[in-house]
């Protein structure tokens, strides 16, 4: 007899740990859940301040490049003036050094800005490709986690 109160007291002792466990499923579940959702807004927070951060770096940089290139193409044209002058005045000729060294001095400065712009945008470009890819595992990490898979696993 003794026997039979204690078996029966242990039933319900462990049907209580077996619903801890699930309500500790649960919880976790919830947690999980909640963690990827502060996870998802977190990195949409981040993506908005990058994105205003180049927004305002873009307009700078490119007020900086035009800078650059109006420097980069004047100053070679200026340099070929001012050696063609030179040239014209210690050796007179039929053709003039002036208009000739002007040109070279215009094609170099457009040549040397348009290599400059097109490294730039290459850099600019594979670092935004990186940007975008970052982000892109940041947003699909947490949506992917475990807990979809386990919530899967609980159906069969």
């Amino acid at each position: 007899m003794s026997d039979e109160p204690a078996e029966r007291g242990a039933k319900p002792d462990a049907q209580r740990r077996r619903g801890r466990q699930h309500e500790r499923t649960e919880g976790e579940e919830r947690e999980a859940e909640f963690s990827r959702r502060i996870g998802m807004k977190a990195a949409r927070k981040l993506q908005a301040r990058r994105a205003q951060d180049r927004e305002a770096q873009t307009v700078w940089s490119g007020l900086g490049m035009m800078g650059l290139v109006g420097w980069g193409v004047s100053v070679p044209t200026l340099l070929g003036a001012a050696l063609g002058i030179w040239l014209d005045q210690q050796f007179p000729g039929k053709h003039s050094w002036t208009l000739m060294l002007l040109f070279a001095g215009l094609l170099i400065g457009c040549l040397n800005a348009w290599c400059w712009v097109a490294r730039e945008e290459r850099i600019t470009r594979r670092r935004d490709g990186q940007e975008a890819g970052e982000q892109q595992e940041g947003i699909s990490k947490p949506e992917s986690g475990s807990t979809r898979r386990s919530k899967g696993g609980n159906k069969k």
